[in-house]
């Protein structure tokens, strides 16, 4: 699981069989200390709730193409959860 930051929304022209009614969102990669890194993304919403500026927790690859349904549409990376809140131990700051 990857860490992000939704900073906007995308519309599509035509949408692909599968995809109808899923929320394509803008995100932010970020570390785990909620730092950007990288360039931005288009992902799915499969939770069909996160919105411009939530703490999201997303995949990327094969594994983002199985967590809609239908499985194995053409995604590369896929919301799964909203995050409410990252709390890390000392040993994991180090």
């Amino acid at each position: 699981m990857k860490l992000g930051r939704v900073i906007g929304t995308v519309t599509p022209a035509t949408v692909y069989q599968g995809l109808e009614g899923v929320p394509l969102l803008l995100l932010q990669p970020l570390t785990k200390e909620r730092q950007p890194t990288g360039k931005p993304l288009v992902a799915a919403d499969s939770t069909r709730m996160a919105g411009p500026g939530e703490l999201i927790y997303y995949e990327g690859g094969r594994e983002a193409a199985l967590a809609l349904d239908p499985w194995f549409v053409p995604v590369d990376h896929t919301i799964i959860g909203i995050v409410d809140g990252v709390q890390m131990s000392e040993e994991a700051e180090e």
